[in-house]
């Protein structure tokens, strides 16, 4: 495997921001014309906050000037408990591979790379979001089915 696995800064703003729209869109089935100003609008705001003040790791992945994956991961702190003492937890979000490059281990080696960075900064326990296609990597890399917890749904 030959592609750039370049942890994201500041300088790539636009392409973190860009890299969201596109894991929306295809998360959500939305088509390309679907209007994401907000979602950029607030993505941009939050990368620029939590990129300055490291609650968020991104890894970009290239082969020669193509973005062909991108993966982040997500630091908050909650109070300890008997699972988590120390409060620290991470959730793992935007993980993508243009299509034409999937089966190659990218999204495997990507997230490899942000466990490693939670890892050093003493964070244990990680989380995320499973689409059915992102399932059978998680499983590979260790991640299990959480039993316990719940989601309050918006009453409108």
């Amino acid at each position: 495997m030959q592609y750039d696995f370049t942890k994201a800064d500041m300088g790539d703003l636009e392409l973190l921001v860009k890299s969201r729209v596109m894991v929306l869109k295809a998360a959500n089935k939305l088509p390309e014309d679907a209007d994401m100003s907000e979602i950029e609008r607030q993505s941009r705001e939050y990368y620029k906050k939590a990129l300055a003040d490291g609650s968020h790791t991104a890894y970009l992945v290239f082969d020669g000037q193509r973005l062909i994956g991108t993966g982040g991961m997500s630091y908050y702190s909650v109070m300890p408990t008997c699972d988590v003492t120390s409060g620290k937890k991470a959730y793992v979000m935007n993980m993508y591979t243009d299509p034409e490059y999937r089966r190659q281990g990218i999204a495997y080696r990507t997230l490899e790379l942000l466990v490693k960075d939670a890892k050093a900064r003493g964070v244990e326990h990680i989380t995320l979001e499973a689409t059915d296609m992102g399932r059978p990597l998680y499983e590979k890399y260790g991640f299990v089915q959480m039993q316990s917890e719940m989601q309050l749904r918006n009453k409108r």
